[in-house]
C-alpha cells in the first residue's frame, strides 16, 4: 500500500529532520525535487505564477550547472532554493566523505550561478545515516516532508493521488513533488487542480 502521509509516529520517532511547519498557521509548503529540468520546471513556474504561489526547489547541482538560466529564473521569481546534492547520491551507498563533498559541490554551483547560500538540504530518496545527519545538521536544516505525491511513479493513478494529497493536506504540510522528466505527465495532471484546491481552501504558500 502506498502511503501519501508520513505517519505521525514516524515523524516523532525519527528525529533531526523537519517534517512539517507550524500546525497553527494555514500555510502549505510546496517543494519540488531534482530540477531544474527544461519542459518541467518551467511548467511548474507557470502554474505557481498563475496562482501567485511560492514553493521551494531542492536542486541537483548538476542540473543547476546545465540549466543555470532556468535555475536563476526560479530564484528570481522569489522561490526558495535548497541543496539536493550535486549527483543525486544515495547516502547508504556512498561514503560520508564523498557525500559531503558532493553536497559542498552543489552548494558551490548554487552560489556561483544564483548568488544564494542556501541553508536547507534534502537528501535524495529521503535517506541519511546518523553520521550523515550529524555532519550536515551543523550547516543545514534537513527538510523531509509529511505529504508525498508519488508523481514519479509511472503506474500512478493521478486522480487517486490528487484525492489522497487533498485529503491529507493540513496546516504546515510540506508537500513533495518532483520537477523531473519521469514526473512530467503525472505532475501536469496533479499540480494544477491541487493548487486550485489550496486556493479554494484559503491556504497560503510560503518558501521554507
Amino acid at each position: 500500500m502506498r502511503l501519501y502521509k508520513v505517519p505521525g509516529i514516524a515523524q516523532k520517532l525519527i528525529k533531526g529532520y523537519t517534517w512539517h511547519r507550524d500546525r497553527k498557521e494555514k500555510t502549505v509548503y510546496l517543494t519540488f525535487d531534482d530540477g531544474p529540468v527544461p519542459g518541467v520546471s518551467d511548467f511548474v513556474l507557470r502554474q505557481l505564477d498563475d496562482y501567485r504561489m511560492k514553493a521551494s526547489f531542492f536542486m541537483v547541482g548538476d542540473n543547476v550547472q546545465k540549466h543555470s538560466a532556468l535555475a536563476l529564473e526560479i530564484a528570481q521569481e522569489g522561490h526558495g532554493i535548497g541543496n539536493h546534492t550535486f549527483h543525486h547520491l544515495k547516502a547508504p551507498k556512498t561514503s560520508l566523505a564523498v557525500y559531503l563533498n558532493d553536497v559542498a559541490k552543489c552548494q558551490k554551483v548554487i552560489e556561483e550561478k544564483l548568488g544564494i547560500r542556501t541553508k536547507i538540504f534534502r537528501p535524495p530518496y529521503g535517506r541519511l545515516g546518523n553520521n550523515f545527519l550529524s555532519s550536515l545538521s551543523q550547516e543545514y536544516e534537513i527538510v523531509l516532508w509529511d505529504l508525498i505525491s508519488w508523481d514519479f511513479k509511472q503506474e500512478l493513478q493521478p486522480i487517486k493521488a490528487l484525492k489522497k494529497i487533498k485529503q491529507h493536506t493540513e496546516n504546515g504540510s510540506i508537500v513533495l513533488f518532483h520537477d523531473q522528466q519521469k514526473s512530467k505527465a503525472n505532475l501536469q495532471k496533479i499540480l494544477p487542480p491541487y493548487l486550485d484546491f489550496l486556493a479554494s481552501k484559503g491556504f497560503k504558500t510560503e518558501v521554507l
